[in-house]
């Protein structure tokens, strides 16, 4: 079915699953600026660990918000919305395809559907929710957020800290709760038209997939890297000391592991995570109907394509770029 040509294309799926590679290829093939819609690729130490591009590939073509923000400054969505959409403006007035490459949905979502105009909650909220969070943990938090906020409290896992982080503060800086804010509304899709691509590897494919990029990180200086970021003294609640690895071989460096076991401890909560990842795009649109297009395009993954499969997806990539 043709559709009229989109501004933007999305390339969305799972850790491990070979975004960055398709997205790599995609814009050169059509002349295209990568953007990153990962939450963690966007901590200038985590490099290895979160598999950021390398500087080979980033030489290939232009490479937009990798590495930007440092480990001691969490990043949000609305943090991220405001930064793609510049970099978004500034590749097509050079003539380029903006290609939106990674697995964080709510990122995806903060362009497509648009984010709740939630104010600053301050500095005395955020210490507070991080101090409560260190002293009760997610679950415990998650409780006390029970009785002080029970609607959003209820939209949260007790394990989710960082999102019960952001929801205690958001109740304590502003004086009502997340789930208030966002039936409030606040910005808008923004105006742009999207066109999806949803990599949606096998179950058994991806979980190799993560064990072996996990095998490979090591080879590349992973521990090297968790002790660069230790040595920083940062606040463990801080997203970028979460990424998946840096908990797991931080226990390791600290002797509380040994390396076997916290690389094995490393893949299942990687691999538990792109089970959330794919649930979530399974129930949530990339993309707001009556703003956008809207293409799911399913493959197994960028290493699995027969030159057939090549053949059809660039055709499509042909359409709408």
């Amino acid at each position: 079915m043709m559709v009229e040509k989109p501004s933007v294309l999305i390339v969305a799926g799972p850790t491990a699953s070979g975004k960055s590679a398709l997205a790599l290829a995609v814009a050169a093939r059509v002349g295209g600026v990568v953007i990153n819609a990962d939450s963690m690729q966007v901590y200038r130490e985590l490099r290895v660990l979160t598999a950021r591009p390398t500087p080979e590939e980033e030489a290939q073509v232009p490479h937009r918000l990798y590495g930007v923000r440092p480990a001691a400054e969490p990043g949000h969505a609305a943090w991220w919305r405001g930064h793609a959409l510049a970099e978004m403006e500034a590749a097509r007035a050079a003539g380029r395809l903006p290609i939106l490459c990674g697995g964080t949905g709510l990122y995806f979502r903060a362009l497509t559907h648009g984010l709740a105009d939630i104010p600053e909650p301050g500095d005395a909220a955020r210490a507070e929710a991080r101090a409560l969070l260190a002293e009760l943990g997610p679950a415990g938090l998650h409780a006390r957020l029970t009785a002080a906020d029970p609607a959003t409290a209820a939209t949260l896992r007790p394990t989710d800290s960082q999102r019960l982080a952001r929801a205690w503060e958001v109740w304590r800086g502003t004086g009502r709760g997340l789930s208030d804010w966002q039936r409030a509304g606040g910005t808008g899709p923004a105006p742009w038209c999207f066109a999806a691509i949803l990599i949606d590897p096998p179950r058994e494919a991806l979980r190799a997939a993560i064990a072996a990029r996990f095998d490979a990180m090591l080879a590349a200086g992973a521990l090297e890297e968790v002790r660069a970021l230790l040595a920083l003294g940062l606040d463990p609640a801080l997203p970028a000391m979460r990424a998946h690895g840096v908990p797991e071989l931080s226990a390791h460096l600290q002797g509380r592991l040994t390396l076997a076991a916290a690389s094995e401890r490393a893949r299942l909560v990687t691999s538990q995570y792109t089970k959330r990842q794919a649930t979530w795009f399974r129930h949530h649109a990339l993309a707001a109907p009556d703003r956008t297009h809207m293409i799911h395009a399913r493959f197994a993954g960028l290493t699995q394509f027969s030159n057939k499969i090549v053949d059809q997806f660039f055709a499509f990539v042909d359409l709408v770029a």
